[in-house]
């Protein structure tokens, strides 16, 4: 199994004992619990969708005048933390290719600090994807509640604020975790994180549905269309369902990998769990090769946009 993916720190469990560890391994070291040898390649050839996709994300928003909006310019920043997943894959996997074939020559200390800091990229695109998700989720909480004060609520110069905060503290705590990334507390911050997050983004979108079903179903006893505006607002929400549904999809077997570090490094099932960390990595990769096509899919003017960047109609 290849150890040079991205948080490489994370492989293995630390706060076991070595004999307990070592027995451990052993008796789960049958089997499934081989867990599965994932080619450099399939991580190299998935950074490079996932960077050419989000990039034209990215391209499309800055392009299109009538995509500079605070929701839009989140999604923006939600591109970009994917971009950092892909980048920082494909720096780790050149560097080790490059060590491995004898072109880099670093002494070992060199080498951990480079993996230092390009561990340090994925923790900061972790920190901000979560963040971002639930800055759009609040973003899309404000449009359907607080429509007339939308414009108000959410200003320009809260939305710069916002995104700033959110890349300054993702920097902060992505260096603090890999400072102190074999402490316990710094793992449980981060799982709780996490938690918070989804359990916020889940109660936003519930609400959100619900008072959407009300209206759909008030507008259907009267016999009365849909508003547009009530529409875009249900679709808006329908997409960052997705959005959180891939998420969680691609990310929670990561986070269930550091749960399970925390409270059982030992045991036999959790050992064999952690033999599948590359393809925890790949699902994390895949994430950020998603959320491009889900932007693309679910808007109809960031998909004419994102089409005329392809075909270069600027």
């Amino acid at each position: 199994m290849s150890t040079s993916a991205p948080l490489y720190l994370l492989h293995e469990p630390w706060n076991a004992s070595e004999g307990n560890q070592s027995n451990a391994t052993v008796g789960a070291s049958s089997g499934w619990c081989q867990g599965l040898d994932i080619p450099n390649e399939l991580f190299l050839a998935l950074g490079l969708v996932s960077l050419v996709e989000n990039l034209l994300v990215v391209a499309a928003i800055l392009k299109n005048r009538n995509l500079h909006s605070p929701t839009y310019y989140f999604i923006c920043c939600l591109a970009v933390s994917d971009m950092l997943v892909s980048i920082s894959n494909l720096a780790e996997m050149l560097f080790m290719l490059l060590l491995e074939h004898g072109v880099l020559v670093m002494r070992p200390s060199i080498v951990c600090h480079m993996n230092s800091i390009i561990d340090m990229l994925i923790f900061s695109s972790v920190v901000s994807s979560l963040s971002f998700l639930g800055v759009i989720a609040v973003d899309r909480y404000i449009t359907i509640f607080y429509a007339l004060r939308y414009h108000s609520i959410m200003t320009l110069q809260r939305a710069v604020v916002t995104m700033a905060s959110i890349w300054l503290a993702s920097t902060v705590s992505s260096a603090i975790l890999i400072t102190y990334c074999r402490s316990n507390t710094i793992l449980l911050f981060l799982i709780g994180f996490f938690l918070f997050m989804l359990v916020l983004m889940l109660v936003l979108y519930i609400h959100m549905f619900a008072l959407a079903r009300h209206h759909l179903h008030s507008i259907s006893s009267q016999q009365k269309p849909p508003t547009t505006h009530r529409g875009g607002s249900l679709k808006g929400a329908v997409t960052l369902t997705i959005l959180l549904g891939v998420f969680f999809i691609c990310w929670g077997p990561f986070f269930f990998h550091l749960i399970l570090i925390v409270t059982c490094p030992t045991n036999p099932f959790c050992i064999c769990f952690f033999s599948y960390f590359n393809l925890f990595l790949i699902l994390i990769i895949c994430n950020s090769v998603i959320d491009p096509l889900i932007y693309a899919f679910r808007s109809q003017e960031l998909r004419r946009t994102l089409r005329e960047v392809v075909t270069c109609s600027w």
